[in-house]
């Protein structure tokens, strides 16, 4: 499958089947203007049906991850908007766009390849409404993040007040991080869960976010994509029906050469296997 050119990302391949998707920009500091939101959502959905691709980084260019919504941007849309003579019908616009933009991120999310996000600098607005769509956060020493909307008079409506509260388990945090829009430092999002290690600069976070996305492409894209399918479905139901989820796909997969090579390489003590694409 041919990679598509993107205007407002950088597509790279630092790795057998590791893509790196950096947002690109840096000019503007990763501002989400509108191209860009439709960007991401193309992009994870190219990637997700590549099957070169195994494991995705996604990480931002420049001085800082994502500055959030590029405001002089939204604009241009809100001046549309005065040109229309019924609220009804600036709803109507209101809707498809902001229905774009939370299938653009949702697309991370349900991305079949699991997602490593490498966050340095700021990481505001929509920025957090991104990355708590992916699989694994990761931050530099110097990266903060910042839930913005509330001083931009408006609610989060890309994902961040839904998907936040079950990534850090915390109501409260949540809560008061949303009302206040103060900004988090890279310490205290360790210290609730919301990224899982800290490197000392934007240097060893790549190496890192690269390291790990190195090993879990050696695995089975049978066995890894299955996992991120069943985190993701058992997330949202119930224990009992995770279960029966996992046993539906398991009694076909467990056939797959995968699992054969994979448990005969265990069990004679071999060469570690070699797995075909997906």
């Amino acid at each position: 499958m041919e990679q598509k050119n993107y205007t407002t990302l950088a597509i790279t391949e630092p790795s057998p089947s590791v893509f790196h998707v950096q947002l690109n920009r840096s000019n503007k500091l990763n501002a989400l203007n509108g191209t860009m939101w439709l960007e991401i959502g193309e992009c994870f959905n190219e990637l997700s049906n590549k099957s070169d691709c195994r494991v995705i980084i996604l990480s931002g260019s420049g001085k800082a991850f994502c500055a959030g919504i590029d405001l002089m941007d939204a604009m241009k849309l809100f001046q549309e908007l005065v040109e229309l003579p019924d609220v009804a019908r600036k709803c109507k616009v209101l809707e498809k766009k902001i229905k774009q933009y939370q299938d653009s991120f949702t697309a991370i999310e349900q991305c079949s390849k699991p997602v490593i996000t490498a966050v340095h600098g700021a990481c505001v607005g929509g920025g957090v409404d991104m990355i708590c769509s992916a699989d694994i956060r990761y931050c530099s020493s110097d990266a903060w993040f910042q839930i913005k909307e509330v001083d931009l008079g408006m609610a989060a409506d890309v994902g961040t007040l839904q998907r936040l509260p079950k990534i850090i388990g915390s109501q409260s945090l949540v809560n008061e991080l949303a009302y206040t829009g103060r900004k988090m430092l890279s310490s205290e999002a360790l210290q609730i869960g919301f990224v899982s290690q800290i490197l000392d600069d934007k240097t060893s976070l790549m190496d890192k976010a690269l390291d790990v996305a190195k090993e879990i492409a050696a695995k089975s894209p049978v066995a890894v994509q299955g996992t991120k399918l069943s985190l993701n479905y058992s997330r949202e139901h119930t224990v009992g029906e995770g279960l029966n989820h996992i046993l539906m796909r398991n009694q076909i997969m467990l056939q797959s050469e995968d699992f054969i090579n994979a448990a005969t390489a265990l069990a004679t003590k071999g060469d570690k296997p070699v797995f075909s694409k997906l």
